[in-house]
């Protein structure tokens, strides 16, 4: 059989190549069989040889989810939530919501490409999660050109409607302003 890679002959039942050390069997992310290099389908169970297989997601410690959320939430409110987790789950209670998105966005986004789009926006997030966090609120969820933010979940806040007002008014840019 010839390797894949530098064509050298190696002896039938031989798994690896004796020149390159290429694997000349691959294996079937399906069923975990062996098949001849030149196989599309697997010979075993059928499967399609040549999709790619999908990378194996790593599970992440505890630790390590809640060092990637935290740069979501507002300073401190991590120790917050861990010290009421008993009490958040399945808890009831009043939370503000804001919505925020950007004004002509879509015109713009018409007429920057891709990469500038994306690196505008990475921005506009940047200063949009401060300005949320400045008043105690947590950012949701990010839309494509704004985002969703609680104010009074995880952690109840009792005055969460004047803050998501306040944090609504630092956003906003001076000319667009209530008076």
């Amino acid at each position: 059989m010839n390797c894949p890679k530098c064509q050298f002959e190696n002896p039938e039942g031989k798994k690896f190549c004796g020149r390159c050390g290429t694997r000349i069997e691959s294996i079937c992310p399906k069923c975990q069989s062996l098949n001849p290099p030149d196989f599309q389908f697997c010979g075993d169970c059928g499967h399609n040889l040549t999709l790619p297989s999908e990378p194996t997601r790593k599970e992440l410690s505890f630790d390590e989810k809640l060092e990637k959320i935290q740069k979501y939430l507002p300073a401190g409110i991590t120790a917050k939530i861990l010290s009421q987790r008993d009490k958040i789950e399945g808890e009831r209670k009043q939370v503000t919501v804001l919505f925020c998105n950007m004004k002509g966005f879509t015109p713009l986004a018409d007429k920057l490409g891709p990469e500038e789009v994306y690196a505008m926006m990475d921005q506009v997030y940047e200063i949009l999660i401060h300005k949320v966090h400045d008043y105690e609120g947590t950012v949701n969820e990010m839309t494509g050109d704004g985002i969703m933010a609680l104010f009074g979940a995880p952690v109840a806040l009792e005055d969460a409607p004047q803050r998501a007002i306040r944090s609504a008014m630092a956003i906003l840019p001076g000319d667009d302003k209530v008076k």
